[in-house]
């Protein structure tokens, strides 16, 4: 067992490897490849990290639900790019995940057709945390197995992969300022997060049917866009119900 684990994450430990990973241009430039095989295939990962969070009742807790699930992710990544070869034998991972993305959505819409309110406290900060870590685990098995492919080198693939992860937490929250503005985006995610769990379904060796990540691209730009227009369509509605009103006070 201790010959086995050392074989596995031996390397990440090797002063050696680093120096000649961390002096090496070439090498870099795989990294740089590497984190945009990440993010292209982690728009969806920072679509479910800004869904989840949003639910968090404070901007703090939000804020600290990112961090932590940050670190808790690094964990996970360090664990499972370990566990590389093995991967692609967990396909049942894939489809856990699309069953609990499933649940998330028609739990959320749930929620709101019954006008349940959102409940918080430090218990929901660590449930959201716990969230995080487990989506991050699921989403980056492909991540992984395609960083693989590219470098055989695991400490090329963890940085690549830890610098990946950090960007898609920006993303992350730059999704969450939107939405502070855009409350309809949240709906829009939960819709979109219905979607993944398909494409996370559809992609197990029994089925095999990959839905390109520029797809999943083009599908949440045309969704961002109707979300646009159905928030301003409500805004100018707003508008022209007021202005009546005003003139008639004049």
């Amino acid at each position: 067992m201790l010959h086995w684990l050392v074989e596995l994450y031996g390397p990440f430990f090797s002063l050696h490897a680093w120096e000649n990973v961390v002096t090496s241009g070439a090498d870099w430039a795989i990294i740089f490849s590497l984190i945009m095989i990440e993010c292209l295939l982690s728009v969806d990962n920072a679509v479910v990290l800004a869904a989840q969070t949003q639910k968090l009742p404070t901007l703090r807790q939000k804020e600290k639900a990112l961090i932590y699930g940050l670190w808790g992710s690094y964990v996970m990544r360090f664990l499972m790019i370990g566990l590389g070869t093995f991967l692609i034998k967990v396909w049942w991972i894939k489809v856990a995940g699309a069953i609990y993305l499933l649940y998330l959505s028609v739990h959320f819409f749930y929620q709101r057709h019954n006008q349940q309110q959102k409940s918080g406290g430090s218990s929901k900060l660590w449930q959201a945390v716990i969230q995080i870590v487990f989506m991050d685990a699921i989403f980056s098995v492909d991540s992984i197995l395609a960083a693989l492919a590219v470098s055989s080198k695991p400490i090329i693939v963890l940085i690549g992969g830890l610098i990946g992860i950090l960007v898609m937490r920006g993303v992350a929250q730059l999704i969450l300022k939107v939405m502070r503005y855009i409350p309809e985006l949240e709906s829009m995610a939960y819709y979109l997060i219905a979607i993944i769990a398909v494409k996370l379904f559809l992609a197990i060796p029994q089925i095999n049917i990959e839905i390109p990540a520029s797809w999943f691209v083009a599908i949440l730009i045309a969704a961002i866009g109707i979300t646009l227009l159905i928030h301003y369509g409500k805004q100018k509605k707003a508008r022209v119900k007021t202005t009546p009103h005003k003139q008639l006070n004049h």
